[in-house]
Order: C-alpha cells, then sequence, then structure tokens
C-alpha cells in the first residue's frame, strides 16, 4: 500500500512538473521591412518617386517573400506592386528594393490625393510571420 502511495505522488510531482517546465520555441524569423524612401513629406503631380526599402530577418536567417505596393488611401485602388515576383530568399538575411515610379495621371495618380506605401515581409508560405510597414503621403496638383 504504501508502495502505491508513494508511486503516485511520484507521478503526480512528475507529470505537475513537466507541465511547467514548456519552453517557448524562438521564432525562427523576426521580419521587419525599413522603408527610407519615400517619406510623408508632400509630393506632387508628375514626380518621380524614388522607392528605398530594407527588408531585414533581424535572426540572419533568410529573407523569404516581399512585396511593395503603392494604394490610393481613400478609395484603396492600388497603382504599384512590385516586384512581380515576391519570392526573393536572400540568405543573407537582408534585402533591398529600390525602384522609381512616376507620379503621374497616366499611372493612375491623381492630384490633391492621398497614398500609402504598403512594404510587406513574410516566410516561405504565404502570410507566415508577415510583417507590414506603411507611409502616407499626399500629392499636389
Amino acid at each position: 500500500m504504501k508502495f502505491a502511495t508513494l508511486y503516485s505522488l511520484l507521478l503526480s510531482a512528475f507529470i505537475m512538473n513537466s507541465g511547467c517546465k514548456k519552453d517557448e520555441a524562438q521564432p525562427a524569423h523576426e521580419y521587419h521591412a525599413h522603408i527610407h524612401s519615400p517619406n510623408t513629406v508632400d509630393k506632387h503631380l508628375n514626380d518621380a518617386l524614388d522607392i528605398e526599402v530594407d527588408f531585414e530577418d533581424h535572426t540572419g536567417n533568410t529573407v523569404h517573400h516581399i512585396q511593395i505596393r503603392i494604394y490610393n488611401k481613400l478609395t484603396l485602388a492600388e497603382v504599384y506592386l512590385m516586384p512581380s515576383e515576391p519570392h526573393v530568399h536572400a540568405t543573407s538575411g537582408e534585402y533591398t528594393f529600390t525602384d522609381t515610379f512616376d507620379l503621374t495621371e497616366a499611372n493612375g495618380i491623381t492630384p490633391d490625393s492621398d497614398w500609402v506605401l504598403e512594404a510587406k515581409v513574410w516566410g516561405e508560405e504565404d502570410g507566415e510571420l508577415e510583417e507590414v510597414e506603411t507611409v502616407e503621403f499626399h500629392v499636389q496638383p
């Protein structure tokens, strides 16, 4: 009888102890997008908009997917979506995207309107550990 009681106590202690010692797994990725350009200063119709965004995995692992889009803040009409293939697979843990976009009516830009540049980075699967940064700017006539 003493053996059964001792066995039960030891088993209970083991179960309670093992339930409390679960370590949370460290994330395999810690993605960030750092928008260097454009900034929030007003732009003018027909300006050339310089785009520079650094995408990073602060753990040093692979940056898998990126996307940059520009859309109208009010109507959500999208006028820019790059790169055409979002899978960049930068094994160095860093990827810099640069481009220039003309703020013209031919490209869908309307004068006296507000715009959002959105920079997104994510893992191997769509939406995995997704991080999004934005910058807003106004386009004057």
